[in-house]
This record gives structure tokens, sequence and C-alpha cells, in this order.
């Protein structure tokens, strides 16, 4: 009498299953990684407006020597007589509002460009405002976001 095999069908089975096992484990690695850089993206997004925001609160302080900088004074060197340049900052808490704190740095540097009339140098303002944005999440964490803007304007 010849007797049959069996058993193989049972060992198929266990290599799909660990093939179907392997590609369900791939795919899931996969989908987190993709909504991990979704949210990031859009927390840089969040970032770069909570910097913009920062830009155009320092120019507007800047710009009309507004005395909301840190020490409760303007940002102008002719706050400082005898100083070519001046530099102050202000943390703005935009937490409630945005999920980032902004350390806005405004530098004011004073040149002469020319002359108004023969003999009279004209005085040349530039503010340099520089606002760095961040969610406050630790720097080595994957939640770490931060994005800086720098801009320049004359007066």
């Amino acid at each position: 009498m010849k007797r049959s095999q069996q058993g193989l069908g049972m060992i198929s089975a266990i290599i799909v299953l660990v093939i179907l096992a392997s590609l369900a484990g791939a795919i899931t690695t996969f989908s987190t990684a993709q909504q991990l850089t979704s949210a990031q993206d859009v927390m840089s997004v969040r970032a770069w407006q909570a910097a913009k925001a920062g830009n155009e609160w320092g120019l507007y302080m800047a710009l009309r020597g507004g005395m909301g900088w840190v020490g409760n004074v303007a940002c102008t060197p002719a706050a400082m007589p005898g100083v070519a340049g001046v530099q102050r900052t202000q943390v703005l808490d935009l937490m409630a509002e945005t999920g980032f704190t902004v350390t806005v740095t405004c530098s004011a540097t004073r040149y002469n460009e020319g002359e108004e009339t023969p003999g009279v140098p004209r005085a040349v303002t530039l503010f340099t405002i520089t606002a760095s944005a961040n969610n406050g999440a630790p720097v080595a964490s994957a939640a770490y976001v931060e994005r800086s803007r720098v801009v320049i304007a004359e007066n």
C-alpha cells in the first residue's frame, strides 16, 4: 500500500501568511511616516505664518517708534545717542492663537547717505527685524518646528 504525503498545504499557508503580515507591516510603517510628514508640513506653515506676524509686529513697532520692546524703549538709534547700532528684543506669546512663541529682534543702524542739502548729510536708519517662531516642543523631538524670517526696512 502506498502512503500519500500530507502537509504541503500547511507550509504554503504559513508562507502566504508571513508574506501578507510583512506587507501589512510595511504598509502601516509607510502610512505612519506619511501622516507624520503631513503633520510636520502643516506645523511648518503655521510656524512660518507666526514668524511673519512677528515680522509685521516688529516693523510696525520700529517704523512708528513704538515702545513695545523689552525695557519699554524704541528701536531707534535716537533712543541711545552716541551708539551706532541698537538692538531690541521682544517675545510674543502666540500659543493660544497659533501654538507658537515668537521671538522678535529689531536691530537699527543709522547711516549717512548722500546729502539733503550741500554740507548736510542725509541720515538713513535701516531696521533689521528677525522673527523666530517655535512650538515649544523639545528640540530633539520629531514634533519640534521652528521657522525664522528676516526683513529689512529703511526709514
